[in-house]
């Protein structure tokens, strides 16, 4: 990694910081387990339930993936992604960027980069989250047990990590997008019309061919404990990678980059 991308990403990621890009993170990072929170204190029954299950925070964790994987992360994305991309175009910064002596190529993954990074922080902050809204109720209602038990971090690093990669296809799609067009409310659009798109299409056999629909599917595969049809983690990879790159050709050919 040379110097110049360093700088580049360090650049964009102060930029990133006035916009509303960076709370946009910290609620959708902690807004589901806000709200399970609120459920357990007003509906104790169903976290007892879960302590009887024999696995209570695979229990707590489906529990809260559920909502967060079939809406709150594919909107989170386009937004997210939408208003960091935004941000050259707002400030009419593109030409002054583009007249630095750096590649295309270190603007373009830079800010990849950091929208990649934001990501990883929200997945933090959602699990430190679901942690926290198991926790809390014990402390306000004596009839639930505080949970001591052994947490599998493997399996829980693992569900992350197979989150994580589901998302970074609707990552390059809506940077793809972003880059394209001045008006903010376009990608939004887009983006917008492939979620609810992807979640209408999900008993469609061919389902997996449509980004959008990868983290509701694994949801949906994890909950059925059946083995897909078709490896979206795969597919989620190879789509990561096409996309990544049809978007910066279609940057570098953009006659008019802001």
């Amino acid at each position: 990694m040379d110097n110049a991308f360093v700088n580049i990403f360090a650049g964009e990621w102060i930029k990133k910081r006035r916009s509303f890009s960076s709370w946009l993170v910290i609620i959708g990072g902690v807004f589901i387990p806000l709200v399970n929170t609120l459920i357990f204190l007003f509906y104790p029954k169903q976290l007892i339930s879960m302590h009887g299950s024999g696995d209570f925070w695979k229990q707590v964790s489906d529990f809260s993936w559920k909502s967060m994987a079939f809406m709150l992360l594919p909107m989170g994305i386009v937004l997210a992604v939408s208003l960091v991309t935004q941000l050259e175009y707002k400030n009419n910064t593109w030409k002054q960027l583009h007249a630095a002596p750096v590649s295309f190529a270190n603007i373009y993954f830079s800010k990849l980069l950091v929208i990649i990074t934001m990501l990883a922080q929200l997945f933090v902050l959602f699990n430190v989250g679901i942690y926290v809204s198991a926790v809390i109720p014990s402390f306000f209602n004596s009839k639930i047990p505080f949970p001591t038990y052994s947490m599998n971090a493997g399996f829980l690093l693992m569900e992350n990590a197979q989150y994580f990669l589901l998302c970074l296809p609707m990552v390059a799609i809506q940077y793809m997008v972003s880059l394209q067009f001045k008006n903010f409310l376009i990608p939004i659009g887009a983006g917008l019309v492939f979620s609810v798109g992807g979640l209408m299409a999900l008993s469609w056999e061919h389902a997996y061919t449509i980004p959008y629909t990868y983290t509701a599917m694994h949801y949906l595969q994890v909950q059925s404990k059946m083995l897909p049809a078709q490896n979206i983690l795969v597919w989620s990879a190879a789509s990561f990678v096409l996309f990544s790159l049809l978007g910066f050709w279609l940057y570098i050919r953009k006659k008019e980059k802001g």
